[in-house]
């Protein structure tokens, strides 16, 4: 089976057809079901024929569908100033899309 290195969002994903995998929000991504190209691709092996990109690939392109979006758990960031009677507490929640790798293209 053939699978994939990816970057998307300043991370790397390994990628095979029919996986699902959670990713930082993509900008200009819309609506859920809507088809995504990744061509920032890294690293291809099909098992027979390995290639590896400087940095990228060319001509190699991994297809996905937006699935889902949403945001994470909340994370809590306390702010502690000592002697000064000074707390703060701020919550985070990370934008993320789930998509389903439809194929790996070559």
């Amino acid at each position: 089976m053939a699978f994939a290195i990816i970057e998307t969002g300043g991370k790397q994903y390994r990628v095979a057809e029919g996986q699902e995998i959670t990713i930082e929000k993509l900008a200009g991504v819309a609506s859920v079901g809507e088809k995504v190209v990744f061509d920032k691709v890294l690293l291809w092996d099909d098992g027979k024929e390995l290639r590896v990109g400087d940095p990228y690939l060319a001509g190699v392109t991994v297809e996905a569908e937006l699935t889902e979006a949403g945001k994470g758990k909340k994370l809590y960031i306390r702010k502690f100033k000592a002697k000064s009677n000074r707390s703060r507490k701020i919550g985070h929640r990370q934008p993320y899309h789930k998509v389903k790798v439809a194929a790996v293209k070559a």
